[in-house]
């Protein structure tokens, strides 16, 4: 999944990537550029005499992350489900059983099933999944916290010591979240992804906040971002396009794959954005998109294309059509709302 570049203004002045010296030899891999950059990071930290307790906490990051990056890499273009869920849901919950459902389904349908690979909620996904569909992201604690029977010692499983590196991964690797109740973690989790994807950070995606059919976890959640975030002007009302709560297994699945329906993928080349899609859209139906959706550009209008030469690192995708426009990139639930437009073909 494309993620967007880290912005210019967020490194010093002198941290930017300038151009390779004309001693320097020129390399074939696209990507040299960046190992140039991390390389001089190494070395200013190095001149820099950080605190042994914050290169700690560099240098395992850095692990961390390239490992799990190495472990998902023969994945990156299966259809990811993440599952957020309470460590402590018992066997014989509904909860726990319309998550077995959901990993089951979802693998039916070619997805895999990304957990944290704990038990409760964790283990229902994984269950459901089966091993052969299921990636694992554990977290080290002194409690509660050891792999499931059904990704333990699998290849697949990543054990994580910091929360933000486990958590850039459940987000940067999926197509789709749904969360199951559970403690502080899933709220945690829920409204992290919710921030994320309202601030731009993270691709728009489906999240479903799933009840079982007696419960009422997250309809009382969904009062409470009505009733003070909403009506107090926290959240704009397009912003509920976000997500979706529901207590039954055939909306969350429904809400998932009809969102690739026609959309199929996002991502900025430049000053543009582009949303790649799985069948062109007709005239009659670009034209509705052009009166509807005028409010989120900056100028233009929308327009069908072929894939731009920026995309040629992406072959793979080339021959979808591309639907391009000038994102304000403020208004993302009403860019949400725009896919699911788009998916009315």
């Amino acid at each position: 999944m494309p993620q967007d570049k880290l912005p210019i203004e967020a490194i010093g002045e002198d941290e930017q990537e300038r151009p390779q010296p004309a001693n320097e030899p020129l390399s074939n891999d696209p990507s040299e550029d960046l190992f140039r950059s991390l390389r001089k990071t190494i070395d200013r930290l190095e001149e820099d005499q950080p605190a042994r307790g914050d290169l700690k906490i560099l240098s395992r990051t850095l692990r961390e992350l390239r490992y799990a990056f190495s472990i998902f890499r023969p994945y990156r273009r299966r259809r990811k489900l993440t599952i957020f869920g309470s460590a402590r849901t018992a066997e014989d919950h509904p909860e726990y059983l319309a998550a077995v459902e959901l990993g089951r389904r979802m693998a039916n349908h070619g997805w895999m099933v990304i957990t944290g690979a704990g038990g409760g909620i964790m283990e229902a996904g994984h269950r459901g999944a089966g091993r052969d569909a299921s990636l694992g992201l554990n977290i080290m604690l002194p409690f509660e916290q050891s792999a499931n029977p059904y990704i333990d010692g699998d290849s697949k499983l990543v054990t994580m010591k910091y929360f933000f590196t486990r958590k850039l991964m459940f987000v940067k690797e999926c197509s789709a979240v749904v969360c199951i109740p559970g403690g502080f973690g899933t709220l945690d989790e829920a409204l992290e992804t919710l921030t994320l994807m309202q601030t731009g950070k993270q691709t728009v995606l489906p999240l479903v906040l799933l009840d079982h059919p007696q419960g009422s976890y997250w309809k009382d959640a969904g009062v409470f971002f009505e009733n003070q975030l909403l009506k107090n002007g926290m959240i704009s009302p397009e912003d509920v396009s976000l997500y979706k709560i529901t207590d039954s297994v055939d909306e969350a699945i429904n809400e998932i794959l009809t969102f690739y329906r026609v959309y199929h993928s996002m991502r900025y080349v430049k000053d543009q954005l582009v949303f790649r899609l799985k069948a062109e859209l007709s005239l009659d139906h670009l034209t509705r998109i052009r009166e509807t959706f005028s409010d989120i550009l900056v100028k233009g209008t929308f327009e069908q294309t072929q894939a731009l030469p920026e995309e040629s690192g992406e072959p793979e995708l080339a021959n979808l059509p591309r639907l391009v426009f000038h994102f304000d990139r403020r208004a993302l639930g009403r860019l949400r709302m725009l896919i699911d437009e788009i998916n009315q073909s």
